[in-house]
Formats: C-alpha cells, structure tokens, sequence
C-alpha cells in the first residue's frame, strides 16, 4: 500500500467515525466508561484470532480494534484533551525514546550490547525507569489484566533477568510444556472449586501480596 493510500484510508475512517458520533443514536450516547468494555472484547478477540493463525479473522478484528482507537481519541477530542494526531505522535517519540539502539539519541552511535530480545527488554526497563521516571504504583497496580496475566508481570518484575523474550520461542519442548503447564493450571483451578473459592480472586490477591512487599 503506498503511503497516499494509507492516509487517504485512516482520514476516510476518520469522517466516518466522526459521522457516526453524530447521526448515530447508539455512537452519540457512548462515553469512555461505555465504550472501553468493548475495547476489551475487541483486543480478546483479536488475540484469539492470532492464537488461531486466521488471518481472515486477524484482518476483521485489527479492524474493530483500529475502530476503538479512533472512536476514543475522538472522545479525548471533543473533551479538548488530545486527538488522533497528537496521540500518533506521542506514540511515535515514545517508540524513538525507547529503541536507542536503532534511533540513537543526538545522532550518536546507536547503543551497544544490543543483541536479543532479552537485551531489548532489560533496555526498556531501564528507560521507562531512568528516562522516564515510571516508579510510581502503576507500574505495579493493573487492575484491568486478568489475573494469570496480571501475576505473569509481577514475576517478571520481580525476576527481570529470567524473563523470556518471547515466551516459549526458544523452547524445543514447547507443546509438551505447554500441556503440562495447561494440565497443572487446570488442577488449581480444580482446586479452588473444590475449596468454593474463586481462582481469579485467589491468584490476584498472591500476585498483589508479592507487588506489595516488593515495593517496600
């Protein structure tokens, strides 16, 4: 796709969205506290949509997903707190910020040591820290990730070094261990039926326990 193309799609999405805010009842009505919860079925399904290798379906979901973006920058906007544009370009200088090792600050040679993945990743931590100040609670608190996901980046906090950069891709056995992994979650989960006790609830209070003590 040439690059006339891709912007005349993205502003002919654009007029659309902005078209439906108004002559839509159901768009007119939306806000973020409405619309988010859609977000997230949206990002699940396209998830699954990877997972399955459907690029069919990948091409379908990317779409409702591009959607979300748009129709809640558009939110921002009408509240005077940011636009398309704005959030694109931030997004861009975050990206720049965060990959020294292939846009080098000042012009200088690109950063040295950069060789894997896991390096990129250990890079990142040190400039969301460093560069960006990112010490606060949030970096800890992710009230929105479901539990198993929410408990997978604490661990990684807690061991940065040990994290994998792509999980399981360096893996050989990866399909036995990933049924084996899959048999002892589903016992736990078993587990916790068996206690009448909610799994998703259970392992959220260990992941935040260890967040918490990690922070002090």
């Amino acid at each position: 796709m040439e690059a006339g193309d891709l912007a005349g799609a993205l502003e002919r999405l654009d007029r659309v969205t902005r078209e439906l805010r108004v002559k839509c009842p159901w768009d007119r009505e939306q806000d973020a506290r409405s619309i988010v919860p859609h977000t997230v079925e949206e990002a699940y399904e396209l998830a699954e949509a990877a997972r399955e290798g459907d690029d069919a379906a990948m091409r379908d979901e990317l779409g409702d997903v591009l959607f979300q973006v748009v129709f809640l920058s558009l939110l921002l906007e009408e509240r005077g707190e940011g636009d398309l544009a704005g959030i694109a370009s931030q997004l861009t200088e975050k990206l720049i910020r965060r990959h020294p090792h292939v846009y080098p600050p000042d012009e200088r040679e690109a950063a040295e040591g950069i060789e894997t993945a896991d390096d990129v990743r250990r890079q990142w931590d040190e400039i969301k820290r460093d560069v960006e100040g990112r010490k606060s609670e949030k970096d800890w608190k992710k009230p929105a990730l479901p539990a198993l996901i929410y408990a997978n980046k604490v661990q990684w906090k807690l061991d940065p070094e040990e994290r994998p950069a792509n999980a399981g891709a360096a893996n050989p056995d990866l399909e036995a261990d990933e049924a084996e992994v899959g048999r002892l979650l589903w016992e736990a989960v078993a587990e916790a039926r068996r206690r009448g006790v909610d799994p998703e609830l259970a392992l959220r209070a260990e992941a935040e326990r260890h967040a918490e003590a990690a922070r002090k």
